[in-house]
């Protein structure tokens, strides 16, 4: 069910169940005017009686990637290509006429596309009347024989009519006689040839059930709009030979030029309905009169030859009929002179300009001015209608934008429950107005949609209805029959002559005693008789009167029950109507309650939703924050078992070294003491210990199979590893007999992605100064690892130190205490370092960041 519509502040409240509160429809209606060509492309054709399909043609859905769209659009009554004024006029304008001669307002306007066939349905064609001079043919068809004299009724400048007796009537009818206006129709005139085929309506109308106790008096008037402007059609403008007309030039006009009428204002009368200020107001007797007074605003209003039409309306035309309707006394004789019996009713006939594009009229200059104030003007209605159906809908108290326009400005009261509202939607069906069909289409469907209330019924004057004709039967045969005394005198015996002409005469008198005797015995006995006459009905009048007294008794009695059992049904019917009142109350509860409650429902769904939508995204992240981490884990425990490997070996062969070398020491010292002492030797010079190789004694490693010796020589197991040799470019060349070499390598002196994603190992080559001002030089080893994204790092495993010294201070001794040979020499485990390249190794993981490991290597002799 529909929201009820908000009502005017202004209007008094109507409680609910009264008529007021029903509403009706805006009855919308669609009429198919033909082709101009049999063999144009349509784009609209008539399903059934009630609905329309549009569909896109051919041209169009070239232009629009081929989309085909066919929609159907339901109206009230369809009127195809082959529908005549007449079945048009029964359908749609027959009621609001009815209407209006029983005291009610009605609206017809027709809407559509320029050259859609608005005024040829409003106005009509010769042979062919529209549905105007229909509507006034139907008006004067039924109140012809009930109108008032002219100037019985008087319009005034407050939108209301005022009444005079007849003799005034009398007196101003022969004050506008004398000085007639040639311009003035009247009703003995002859009608004019050039609208005479319209007007001639063959079949004849009437309304049923016309009041035939009051007098009816019509008015019309004749407005456009344009560009938004209220101007008279019916105003005649006068020219004063004496004072010139001037122009925007402040050059004076000659009389004959044209002056443009002045624009009317939109003013309000004490009921709030709109009307026009100053409009000349006709009252017409006829149907001629009435089209002959259209006829000429007509002449007068703007039209102009465009791309589309050669003659469009360029301006919205407002015909309006006033009927004024008052009752007669009671002896039916006058007008009762009470203003307020009046009943004005008014139908409005709108032919609206068509809505145009101005790329298809080709407009330019006023005729784009023109174009552009129409279609703001019908944006104007259609927003109207949207806000109406908005509020009905909804329940929602939106202002209505009447204001913006001054055609919706002026109608507004049909909307708010002022009368009947009716549309014609006039359509062309060739294909190239199928844009601006489809826009006049949508409207339609939402004005529909809209609901108007009914209008009151007028009130009633409160005489004896039929007095009319009953004082007309009583005034017409009185002469007629004869008198009751004129009867009785004819039954008296006839009076002999009484002329007595002789003296001597003795016979005239006794006979005319005699008959004067006769007639006084027929007197007595009428007398008698009526007497015996007058008691009987005295008798039969007094059972008469008992028998009526015991009737009204009787029916008093009844109309007691009566009245006892309507009381009792009155107390029933208000205790329903409470009861009513309270279930209406509490389902306007509930239904409050509800809609809270869906509110809440759908809030509280849409936070459902949220939540869900974040516990997703939180349990994407946290799928992908695990598998991150499992990675990151997996990567992380690959690393450290390798780690963990590495330094369990390098301790191993820490501990297997520190061993070796304790044995070593062992050895030598247990050959230091079982040799017999000898002289001091001199120690050898340095260039004869190069002369004489002595073999060392070796004693056998500690750890058999181990390779100690074997993970000294780095360089041999790596040859088939591909290296970056990372050499700055500040390194020193230095003289040393050992050499940094890796073959297979690829020289670089600032680090790359590219050389490190071809190599499985790496090196960098770094130099510093010693304490004793040598240079040392650092070999720093890595393995290149590949990265989860796609790059290379290095993880540094050892380093490798080649110093080089002076020989003034290359004498070392591992103890102060060692013993001294016989021959003055020192031991030969004593004279390693002295004997040999030093060659350093780092390993990771010592305690000392580089932890030095020395191996003795016995020099080779060159061949």
């Amino acid at each position: 069910m529909k929201p009820a519509r908000t009502k005017t502040p202004r209007k008094p409240l109507v409680k609910k169940g009264s008529q007021t509160s029903l509403k009706d429809p805006v009855g919308v209606y669609c009429r198919v005017r033909p082709l101009s060509f049999p063999d144009q492309e349509r784009c609209i054709e008539v399903i059934n009686s009630t609905t329309v399909q549009l569909h896109t043609p051919e041209g169009y859905r070239f232009n629009r990637n081929g989309d085909y769209k066919e929609t159907q659009y339901s109206f009230k009554q369809v009127f195809g290509t082959h529908t005549t004024q007449k079945e048009l006029f029964a359908v749609v304008a027959n009621p609001l006429v009815d209407d209006l001669i029983h005291g009610k307002n009605g609206l017809l306007f027709t809407y559509g596309v320029t050259g859609s066939g608005k005024t040829h349905t409003m106005t009509g064609s010769p042979g062919e009347g529209g549905l105007l001079p229909r509507c006034l043919d139907m008006i004067f068809n039924s109140i012809g024989s009930f109108q008032a004299k002219r100037y019985v009724f008087k319009s005034n400048d407050r939108n209301s009519m005022d009444i005079q007796c007849e003799l005034d009537a009398l007196l101003e009818r022969q004050k506008r006689e004398a000085t007639p206006n040639p311009k003035t129709p009247f009703s003995k005139r002859q009608v004019d040839p050039e609208f005479a085929d319209m007007i001639n309506v063959q079949e004849f109308c009437k309304a049923e059930e016309v009041d035939e106790d009051s007098v009816y008096g019509v008015f019309v008037s004749y407005i456009e709009i344009y560009n938004n402007y209220i101007y008279d059609l019916l105003e005649e403008v006068l020219f004063d030979p004496i004072k010139p007309k001037w122009n925007s030039c402040s050059t004076p006009m000659r009389n004959t030029d044209f002056v443009p009428p002045q624009s009317k204002l939109l003013r309000e009368d004490k009921n709030h309905n709109m009307y026009v200020a100053g409009c000349t107001e006709v009252e017409v007797k006829s149907t001629e009169e009435a089209f002959e007074v259209f006829w000429r605003g007509q002449k007068k209003r703007r039209i102009a030859n465009t791309h589309l039409n050669r003659e469009s309306s360029r301006s919205h035309s407002v015909f309006n009929i006033r009927l004024a309707q008052a009752p007669l006394d009671a002896d039916g004789n006058s007008v009762l002179q009470e203003k307020e019996q009046i009943t004005i009713s008014q139908l409005s006939l709108v032919d609206l300009a068509g809505s145009e594009r101005t790329n298809r009229t080709k407009a330019e200059g006023n005729r784009l001015r023109e174009a552009g104030n129409i279609n703001q003007s019908l944006m104007t209605l259609r927003t109207c209608m949207e806000v109406l159906r908005e509020n009905q809908m909804y329940g929602t108290n939106k202002m209505v934008p009447y204001r913006d326009s001054k055609l919706t400005h002026l109608f507004k009261n049909y909307f708010d429950g002022e009368g009947k509202v009716r549309m014609i939607v006039c359509v062309n069906p060739k294909a190239e107005d199928y844009e601006e069909s489809l826009q006049v289409m949508r409207f339609a469907e939402v004005t529909q949609e809209v609901e108007v209330a009914r209008p009151v019924d007028k009130a009633i004057c409160g005489l004896t209805p039929g007095r009319r004709f009953r004082n007309q039967a009583r005034a017409g045969p009185v002469g007629d029959e004869p008198l009751v005394t004129e009867v009785v005198l004819q039954s008296f015996p006839p009076l002999p002559p009484c002329e007595i002409l002789d003296i001597n005469d003795e016979q005239t008198l006794p006979r005319l005693i005699e008959a004067l005797e006769k007639r006084h015995h027929l007197r007595q006995m009428m007398t008698e008789e009526f007497n015996k006459q007058s008691i009987t009905f005295k008798a039969l009048l007094q059972e008469f009167d008992n028998t009526v007294l015991n009737k009204e008794n009787y029916v008093q009695g009844k109309l007691n029950e009566k009245e006892k059992v309507i009381s009792g049904q009155k107390l029933e019917i208000e205790r329903l109507e409470k009861k009513n009142k309270t279930l209406e109350y509490k389902i306007d509860i509930l239904e409050k309650t509800t809609t809270i409650y869906e509110e809440d429902k759908r809030n509280l769904q849409q936070e459902l939703e949220t939540q869900n939508q974040k516990l997703q995204r939180q349990f994407s992240d946290k799928r992908r924050l695990e598998a991150r981490l499992q990675g990151m884990v997996t990567e992380t425990t690959m690393k450290w078992e390798k780690e963990c490997e590495r330094r369990v070996a390098a301790k191993q062969l820490e501990m297997q070294n520190k061993l070796w070398v304790k044995d070593e020491k062992l050895k030598q010292l247990k050959a230091i003491v079982t040799e017999p002492k000898t002289e001091k030797p001199e120690r050898p010079s340095r260039e004869r210990d190069r002369e004489k190789v002595t073999q060392r004694s070796v004693s056998p490693s500690p750890v058999p199979n181990v390779p100690p010796i074997r993970l000294r020589h780095r360089r041999s197991r790596s040859a088939g590893d591909r290296w970056v040799d990372h050499k700055p470019a500040s390194n020193v060349q230095t003289e040393t007999v050992m050499q940094p070499h890796v073959p297979h390598a690829i020289t670089v002196s600032v680090a790359n992605e590219k050389a490190l994603a071809k190599c499985e190992k790496y090196m960098l080559t770094h130099q510093e100064l010693a304490s004793d001002g040598e240079i040392e030089t650092k070999l720093i080893k890595g393995d290149v690892y590949k990265t989860r994204g796609g790059g290379q790092s290095v993880q540094f495993t050892d380093i490798e130190t080649l110093k080089q010294e002076s020989p003034t201070g290359r004498k070392r001794r591992s103890s102060s205490g060692a013993p001294v040979q016989p021959d003055g020499t020192e031991s030969e485990w004593t004279d390693v370092e002295t004997r040999c390249s030093v060659a350093v190794e780092m390993k990771a993981g010592s305690q000392l960041g580089p932890g030095y490991q020395h191996h003795a290597q016995p020099k080779r002799k060159k061949p």
